[in-house]
């Protein structure tokens, strides 16, 4: 299974995404929002911040499982532009990232705007992802 995209991309296409989850849940954006659909209390997050490197290092990982996984899409459809990058970027969101979080958000106690918060989050750094993967090529 080999693929075109560069061993680069793949992990500038990690970080970016890594970097926009920071952005993203800061208070900056959706952060505030994030804990109070939660209902986190400030100790919640105390504790949340003590695992926070394992989890950092856990999402990394995925995001760049998420890259080489695109990459391969990209090279196997032969995806070329802008435009077919934001429409491999969509299906592959609409197809699995948004059912398969409003799946388990059925079947959660979470309220509903976190799902929004968090798909939201998903939609813009998968067609960010592929967007980055097409053109680096």
């Amino acid at each position: 299974m080999g693929i075109q995209t560069s061993l680069l991309a793949i992990i500038v296409a990690a970080f970016s995404t890594f970097a926009l989850g920071a952005l993203w849940y800061s208070p900056l954006l959706f952060g505030k929002l994030w804990v109070k659909a939660h209902g986190y209390t400030p100790d919640q997050l105390v504790a949340m911040r003590a695992g926070a490197a394992r989890a950092y290092a856990v999402s990394w990982l995925c995001y760049a499982g998420m890259a080489v996984a695109l990459a391969v899409l990209i090279d196997r459809l032969a995806i070329s532009g802008a435009t077919a990058a934001v429409e491999l970027g969509l299906l592959c969101w609409a197809g699995f990232a948004a059912t398969l979080g409003l799946g388990a958000q059925m079947f959660s106690d979470k309220r509903f705007p976190t799902f929004l918060i968090d798909a939201g989050f998903q939609l813009v750094y998968m067609v960010g992802m592929t967007l980055l993967l097409t053109l680096w090529r």
